[in-house]
């Protein structure tokens, strides 16, 4: 161990901030949060941008988002309020910014059997427009560690970190993040007759219920903004180009196009049967949404390719639209050119 658990004349273990810590990994568990909650208001991370806000990327998030607000485009453009975390992170060659409480932290909750991690939300605030030329500079501190909490993956304890993102010492924006420190549930063991495992059921609410009222007729919907006509997908309470609240459903004919997509191999999932494909399509009506490429091995599928709309009933309670990708002959010209 660190100096987490570390003795000292003083009275108690000292952390690697010199704070006086008044536990140790292994005690009681009300004892062991009283130690973990004392690592709240240390820092966690502190840095700057590896890169300055850019264009280019501003120009690669709305592509690949199928945002045209005219706010982030042009000489006057700013980037996304929702790229902020973007302009933090470190890329595959990662950020050396974490300080000792918050890796003291880590490694004592590692030592408390927790060695798994999964993301679980977060939260941002935006306080100013980030353009390009920006140069970004930000500190995390940690905000929370929870008592323990039993969840379906197994029992551990919530850490979120709160991080300010400053512009010149100015605050433009905070981003909240929450992970699950997590020791894995054991395993069941194998019955003798295995059960199917079931698709994932997807999150509907009031936003989104109008959807999936859609896929149970068998009409995909999109929305339409009263305001300025603009369609939209997903399904969003605003118009995202004017900002209007109205909207009325408007029911796509169901053909499109491959315009990007991923071959999943890696990790398998239940209910899923690697490799396969999951397409960004571009539907004749100019909107995009993710689904299954179907029909057709997944060394086949390319940019472009012609699909159409299917409904796809994966059990008993759940169907989904998923595409069929389509020769270009038989997709026709609708289909193959998108008009």
């Amino acid at each position: 161990m660190t100096g987490a658990v570390g003795g000292s004349d003083a009275g108690g273990p000292q952390g690697l901030d010199g704070a006086p810590r008044p536990a140790r990994a292994g005690a009681p568990e009300a004892e062991f949060h009283v130690l973990l909650k004392s690592f709240e208001g240390l820092p966690a991370t502190s840095g700057a941008g590896k890169d300055p806000v850019d264009a280019a990327m501003i120009r690669h998030w709305c592509e690949a988002m199928g945002d045209t607000h005219p706010a982030y485009a042009g000489p006057r453009a700013v980037a996304p309020p929702a790229m902020l975390q973007a302009w933090t992170m470190g890329g595959l060659s990662g950020h050396t910014a974490r300080t000792g409480p918050y890796e003291e932290l880590l490694a004592l909750l590692d030592s408390a059997g927790c060695t798994s991690v999964v993301a679980t939300d977060c939260q941002q605030e935006y306080l100013r427009p980030l353009r390009p030329g920006d140069r970004i500079d930000f500190e995390s501190v940690i905000e929370a560690v929870s008592p323990r909490k039993a969840t379906a993956l197994g029992s551990g304890h919530f850490v979120t970190t709160r991080t300010e993102v400053r512009v010149e010492g100015e605050l433009a924006g905070t981003h909240r993040f929450r992970i699950l420190k997590y020791e894995p549930a054991p395993r069941p063991a194998e019955p003798s007759k295995p059960a199917a495992a079931r698709r994932p059921r997807p999150v509907v609410n009031r936003d989104n219920a109008g959807f999936w009222e859609g896929v149970a007729a068998h009409r995909l919907l999109i929305q339409r903004c009263t305001g300025c006509q603009e369609l939209r997908f997903p399904w969003l309470p605003g118009c995202n180009a004017c900002g209007d609240l109205g909207w009325e459903p408007v029911e796509a004919v169901g053909s499109g196009t491959v315009f990007s997509y991923v071959v999943m191999h890696h990790p398998p999932f239940p209910a899923f049967d690697p490799p396969y494909t999951v397409g960004l399509v571009e539907l004749v009506e100019g909107v995009r949404m993710i689904s299954n490429i179907i029909g057709v091995a997944h060394e086949e599928v390319h940019v472009g390719m012609p699909v159409r709309l299917e409904f796809l009933r994966v059990d008993e309670e759940l169907e989904l639209p998923v595409f069929r990708a389509l020769s270009p002959a038989a997709a026709g010209p609708a289909d193959a050119n998108g008009s």
